[in-house]
C-alpha cells in the first residue's frame, strides 16, 4: 500500500479567512461600543450642571444624579476650583431636565453603609426652569459624621445610667424609701401608721377620731332637744307665742279702759253740778282699770317665769 501526498493548502486560503474573522470581530465590538454608547446616552442632547462641594469625596465619575429614585443625569469630570472647592461637572439630558428647577435642592449623601448617591429634590415644580450651565451648592448628608457624636452622648448617657444606679445614689435612697413606706402599708396600722410615722400614734388618730365621732353624736342629740324645746308644739316659742297674745289683749283692754277714763274726766271737768255721780263713775272705772292692771301684772309674771329673761315694768296710774 502506497502513501499518496496530502495537498497543501494555498496560504492566500488562510489569510482570507482570518482577514475575515478579524473584520466580523471590530464589527461586533464597535457595534457593541456603539449600542452601549447609544443606551448609555452618548448621542443625546444635553445640559451642563455643575453642583459645588467642599469636597469631593465618594463621588465618582459616572455616578448618576437621581430624582425620586430615577437617574436623570450623571457625573462627567470633577473639577478642583481656584477656591478649593469641589466642582462637579454633570451631563443631564434634555428629555429629563425639565424635573429641574431654579429652586431645586441638590444633596450628596453617604451613608453608613452604602454607595455614595447625589440626589435632586424639587418641591414646586412650576418654578422656571434650571438655565444650561448653572452652578448650585451641593449639600452633604454624610450619615458618619454623626457616628462621633452619637457615641458621645451615648458614652454620657451611660454614665448618667451608672450614677443613678450607684449603690448611693438618690434613686436608690428613694427606691428604699418607697420599700419602706411599702412595708409601714403592710403593717398592723396600714396606712394610718405610714403617713403618721408609728403604730402608736396611728393608735391615737383612731382613738381621738372615736371620741369626736362620740361628742358629735352627743351634740346632735342635745341639738334635737334643744330644738323640741325651742321650736316644738310645748316648746318656748309656742308659749311665748302665746303669752304675748294674752298680753296684746290685756293691754288693749287697759287702753280700752283708760280711754273710757278719759272720757269721764272730760264729762266730769265739763259738767261741774254733778259731782257726786261724776265720783261714783269715777270710782267704777278704777275699779275696772285696777282690774286690767291686775291681769297685764299676772301676765307679765307668767312672761318672767316661761321667757329666759326678765325686765321690771311699772305702770303708772295717771
Amino acid at each position: 500500500m502506497t502513501d499518496e501526498p496530502i495537498p497543501a493548502r494555498s496560504d492566500s486560503h488562510l489569510e482570507f479567512k482570518a482577514t475575515l474573522l478579524l473584520v466580523v470581530l471590530l464589527v461586533l465590538v464597535g457595534g457593541a461600543a456603539l449600542y452601549l454608547s447609544y443606551a448609555r446616552g452618548a448621542f443625546e442632547s444635553t445640559q451642563k450642571l455643575v453642583l459645588i462641594a467642599e469636597d469631593s469625596e465618594g463621588v465618582g465619575v459616572g455616578m448618576d444624579l437621581t430624582f425620586a429614585g430615577f437617574p436623570i443625569g450623571r457625573v462627567r469630570r470633577i473639577e478642583l476650583a481656584d477656591d478649593g472647592n469641589a466642582r462637579i461637572v454633570i451631563d443631564v439630558p434634555v428629555k429629563d431636565a425639565h424635573w429641574l428647577r431654579q429652586s431645586s435642592v441638590f444633596a450628596i449623601q453617604r451613608g453608613v453603609v452604602g454607595n455614595t448617591n447625589i440626589r435632586a429634590y424639587t418641591g414646586i415644580l412650576t418654578d422656571p426652569p434650571l438655565p444650561d450651565g448653572a452652578e448650585r451648592t451641593v449639600l452633604r448628608g454624610d450619615a458618619t459624621a454623626e457616628i462621633p457624636r452619637l457615641m458621645a452622648e451615648a458614652r454620657q448617657l451611660l454614665q448618667n445610667l451608672s450614677a443613678m444606679t450607684a449603690s448611693e445614689s438618690a434613686m436608690n435612697a428613694s427606691l428604699a424609701n418607697v420599700q419602706a413606706f411599702t412595708d409601714k402599708l403592710k403593717g398592723p396600722g396600714g396606712a394610718m401608721g405610714a403617713l403618721v410615722g408609728s403604730d402608736a400614734d396611728a393608735k391615737k388618730l383612731i382613738t381621738a377620731l372615736a371620741l369626736a365621732n362620740t361628742l358629735l353624736a352627743r351634740l346632735d342629740g342635745l341639738a334635737a332637744k334643744a330644738d323640741a324645746q325651742v321650736f316644738g308644739s310645748d316648746g318656748l316659742v309656742r308659749d311665748a307665742h302665746a303669752t304675748v297674745t294674752q298680753l296684746n289683749a290685756m293691754l288693749l283692754d287697759a287702753r280700752a279702759s283708760l280711754q273710757q277714763v278719759d272720757a269721764v274726766l272730760k264729762e266730769a271737768k265739763a259738767v261741774g253740778a254733778n259731782v257726786n255721780a261724776a265720783t261714783t263713775d269715777l270710782g267704777a272705772l278704777r275699779t275696772d282699770v285696777e282690774t286690767s292692771l291686775r291681769n297685764v301684772d299676772g301676765l307679765i309674771n307668767e312672761l318672767n317665769r316661761k321667757w329666759p329673761f326678765k325686765r321690771d315694768t311699772e305702770l303708772k296710774l295717771p
